[in-house]
C-alpha cells in the first residue's frame, strides 16, 4: 500500500490537505492523525470494512474495542442508545479533551468496534488537526492508537511511521502529543461510573465532578486469557518496547540502590541495560545509559515522555529497561498502569 504523508502545523492547517484526508475516510480508507493524547489510526466508524483495515494493519485482536472520536455533545445523538445525566456533566466538563465515556450503544455502531459488546466508548478530542478532520470527514471516527499491536504508543509522527508506513493510505504529520498517554475511559453505564483505563484526566478529576468513581480491579492485576476487555488496554500486554522492561517500586533512594545492583548482574552477563530515571534520581546512575522521563513532582512531564523513552531505548539496542515506579496519584495513575502493562506485571519491591 502506498502511504502518503501530509505535513500539517496544528495553529496554522492546511485546509486542502485536510479535506484530502477526510476524502480517504468517506472512501473507506485509513489515517493516521495526532491528537492530544497519542496519535490515532482512523477510519469511518460506520464503516464495518473500514473498520476491520484498522485491526488489520495493527495487527490487533479482534475482542480488543476502539474507541469512536467525534466533535463533541453535539454528536452523541445516533451513536449512544442511552445518556445518562452524569454523562451529559461530563461532557460538558471534560469535552473536548481526553475522556472517553463508555455508554449503551446504538443500531447504528457496527460490532467490529466494540468486540460485540453492548457499550461503545465516545471521545472528543481537542487537538486541533484531530477536530477540522471529523468536522470536514461529517462522519464519527473509530481510532485506537497508531501503532502496531502491542507497542508503545505513538506521541510522535515519526513513531507511527515507523510502524504503519505502508499499511495506511495517509499519515498526517502533526507534530508531537502533549499528553503522552491514552484518554480516560470511563464506564457511565453503572451506577458508580468505573475507571477501566486511566489516562490524561485523573481520578481525582473525575471525583471532584461526580462525588463517587470506582477503578475497575482488573487493573491491579494482570488479567486471565479469558477475561473480556470492555475498553482497549484492558487485556493485552500493550505499551511496550522490544527490551524487557521491569519496574521497581519503592521509596527512591532504595529504589536507586535496587536498580543500581540489577545493573551490576546484567552488565557481568553482557546484557545492554537501560534506567528510566526521573530529575530528582538521575545522579544516582553512573556509566549507564539513561532517560529523564521527568520530575517526580510534574507526573504530566513523565507521562509526555514513556512511550518515547521506551522507543528511544529500543533504537540503540536496550535489552533490559529499568524503570522507576512514580506515584499512583493524578496522571501518575496512567503512567504506571502503562509502566507495568508494558513490563507485563514483572515488579520488584525495594526495601
Amino acid at each position: 500500500m502506498k502511504t502518503e504523508i501530509l505535513k500539517i502545523q496544528p495553529d496554522n492547517i492546511d485546509s486542502e490537505k485536510i479535506k484530502y484526508a477526510a476524502e480517504v475516510l468517506r472512501g473507506g480508507g485509513i489515517v493516521a492523525f495526532p491528537t492530544e493524547t497519542v496519535y490515532g489510526l482512523g477510519a469511518d466508524a460506520l464503516n464495518e470494512n473500514a473498520v476491520k483495515k484498522i485491526f488489520e494493519a495493527k495487527g490487533r485482536p479482534s475482542d480488543n474495542p476502539l474507541i469512536v472520536h467525534i466533535t463533541g455533545k453535539e454528536s452523541v445523538d445516533g451513536l449512544a442508545a442511552v445518556v445518562s445525566p452524569q454523562a451529559q456533566v461530563l461532557m460538558d466538563r471534560f469535552w473536548p479533551g481526553p475522556l472517553t465515556l463508555v455508554v449503551e450503544k446504538s443500531g447504528k455502531i457496527p460490532s467490529a468496534i466494540t468486540a460485540g459488546l453492548s457499550t461503545v466508548g465516545l471521545r472528543a478530542p481537542s487537538h486541533p488537526i484531530a477536530l477540522a478532520l471529523i468536522r470536514e470527514a461529517g462522519i464519527p471516527i473509530a481510532a485506537p492508537s497508531a501503532n502496531l499491536s502491542g507497542k508503545p504508543s505513538p506521541t510522535a509522527s515519526k513513531h507511527v511511521i515507523d510502524d504503519l508506513y505502508g499499511r495506511v493510505d495517509v499519515i498526517i504529520d502533526g507534530g508531537d502529543a502533549d499528553i503522552g498517554v491514552e484518554s480516560t475511559v470511563l464506564d457511565v453505564t453503572t451506577d458508580v461510573p468505573v475507571i477501566l483505563r486511566p489516562g490524561g484526566v485523573s481520578f481525582e478529576q473525575l471525583r471532584d465532578v461526580l462525588g463517587n468513581v470506582s477503578i475497575d480491579p482488573s487493573l491491579m492485576k494482570k488479567p486471565s486469557e479469558d477475561f473480556v476487555p470492555r475498553a482497549p488496554g484492558m487485556k493485552y500486554t500493550h505499551y511496550s518496547p522490544k527490551a524487557d522492561v521491569i519496574v521497581v517500586e519503592g521509596e527512591p533512594q532504595k529504589v536507586a540502590e535496587k536498580i543500581n545492583s540489577l545493573i551490576m548482574e546484567y552488565q557481568s552477563k553482557n546484557i545492554p541495560v537501560g534506567v528510566l530515571a526521573t530529575e530528582q534520581t538521575k545522579e544516582l546512575y553512573k556509566g549507564i545509559p539513561y532517560i529523564t522521563l521527568g520530575d517526580r513532582l510534574e507526573p504530566e512531564t513523565i507521562a509526555a515522555n514513556l512511550f518515547k523513552a521506551f522507543r528511544d531505548f529500543d533504537d540503540i539496542g536496550i535489552k533490559v529497561i529499568l524503570a522507576e515506579a512514580i506515584n499512583n496519584e493524578g496522571i501518575g495513575l496512567a503512567v504506571m498502569n502503562r509502566m507495568k502493562k508494558a513490563a507485563g506485571y514483572n515488579i520488584i519491591k525495594a526495601t
